[in-house]
């Protein structure tokens, strides 16, 4: 996978976003992040879907195992509402759940609002792929990425995916020694 490109998901769940009703912020949130994040290169494969779970399942397996996508970053569909249902489609298609990632997100997120015990977002591993559901709100997104995305170079490292280099002026990647690109 090292001499492919580099290729990041990243899906909008949202009824009125799919429909064109609404425009979508969480999407575009996510890629600027991503862009101050890494220094390597690599290329966004975006999409904006509706919240049904099907659909969610199947794009995200198009994502992990068409495209090949090391990381799938979701934004939505992650509350207590009746058609919030980005958790159950991503625990459907996951292979592993790495409970951290939500545990670490909400407690971050409780930092800013009390109602982010509402929050399901769950993240996990499909194959090659890390999947993790982040919150609707922009600044939530950023927040969470931030209290996060230390971990996601070296997980993955440990899935076989690509080696993922920050700006560490922006965010730091922690890996074990072991495991730095310099002595490997």
């Amino acid at each position: 996978m090292q001499n492919s490109p580099i290729k990041i998901g990243f899906v909008t769940v949202s009824d009125r976003a799919s429909r064109g009703e609404y425009e979508d912020l969480g999407g575009p949130a996510m890629q600027e992040w991503m862009k101050r994040a890494l220094t390597n290169e690599w290329q966004p494969v975006a999409r904006v879907i509706a919240d049904e779970q099907g659909l969610i399942e199947s794009t995200l397996k198009e994502l992990a195992d068409g495209e090949q996508c090391c990381l799938i970053l979701t934004t939505g569909g992650t509350g207590p509402a009746k058609r919030d249902v980005t958790p159950e489609a991503t625990a459907a298609v996951c292979h592993k759940i790495l409970d951290g990632f939500a545990e670490q997100m909400r407690a971050v997120s409780l930092e800013y609002v009390p109602t982010a015990i509402l929050s399901r977002q769950i993240a996990g591993i499909r194959g090659e792929s890390l999947i993790i559901n982040l919150p609707g709100k922009p600044s939530a997104i950023g927040e969470c990425l931030a209290a996060v995305f230390p971990a996601v170079p070296y997980c993955i490292d440990l899935i076989h995916g690509p080696y993922l280099e920050t700006d560490e002026a922006f965010i730091n990647a922690f890996r074990p020694k072991h495991a730095l690109k310099s002595q490997a």
